[in-house]
């Protein structure tokens, strides 16, 4: 655990560094804003061979793969994932900004759609703005094959109690838990059209229990005098 904690401030310090770099250039590692036109799902579902497609898309950098002067990447966004790929040639000094820049990173692309050799629908990258520079390295999961040629993804990111109290760096690492997420959000939306309907009036009140819990925070403490007993505030409904 130690070697991992030092692995991970060496890996931190780095990040600053790189941070450091990259104002050096004139870049702003934090962007006020970026146009998007499209997304990685709306791409991969409209783009025909032979056409001339220019999309603006951003998302986050979830695998590098640089090779000189040109290199393959994919960006994550809230409907997934999609391969993009950069030429020094085509963004100039901005590519040697992009060797700055690592996995976690958000960034802004705009370029073609066109498909590689195998198949993969993929950006041409034409221009690229840093929206977010990661200064903490993500716990991505690593894939390797055994013996008997079976995949296996080496998750660091599975105990389930740090999951819950960081559960945002869970839906970073493991996407497919959004979907629990987008189906919860979308009953209790249909619940709420349907009261709404109805004519009822939702309203929050505070709850009171006899064991604390709702989220990792220090809850409220008061006592019941009837009951003689300790209560809790829920901290979140």
């Amino acid at each position: 655990m130690e070697e991992i904690q030092q692995d991970s401030n060496v890996l931190i310090k780095r990040r600053f560094e790189e941070l450091n770099e990259l104002r050096a250039k004139g870049i702003v590692p934090y962007a006020y804003s970026f146009e998007v036109d499209s997304d990685s799902q709306k791409i991969k579902e409209t783009f025909k061979d032979g056409e001339n497609l220019s999309v603006k898309i951003a998302g986050r950098l979830v695998t590098l793969r640089r090779m000189g002067k040109a290199s393959f990447a994919h960006l994550q966004d809230h409907k997934g994932k999609i391969q993009i790929y950069l030429k020094k040639d085509d963004i100039g000094d901005t590519y040697d900004a992009f060797k700055l820049m690592d996995l976690g990173d958000i960034i802004g692309i705009e370029g073609f759609v066109f498909k590689t050799k195998t198949g993969e629908i993929s950006v041409h990258v034409k221009s690229l703005t840093l929206l977010s520079k990661s200064l903490r390295p993500l716990p991505v999961p690593k894939e390797t094959t055994d013996e008997q040629g079976n995949k296996i993804v080496h998750d660091q990111f599975s105990d389930i109690e740090l999951r819950y109290r960081q559960r945002y760096v869970d839906l970073l690492v493991n996407p497919q838990i959004k979907d629990v997420f987008l189906k919860r959000s979308k009953i209790i939306s249909a619940i709420r059209n349907f009261l709404d309907s109805k004519g009822y009036l939702e309203v929050e009140t505070p709850v009171l229990q006899p064991l604390y819990g709702g989220a990792a925070a220090r809850p409220f403490i008061t006592h019941h005098n009837t009951l003689d007993t300790t209560l809790y505030l829920r901290t979140a409904d």
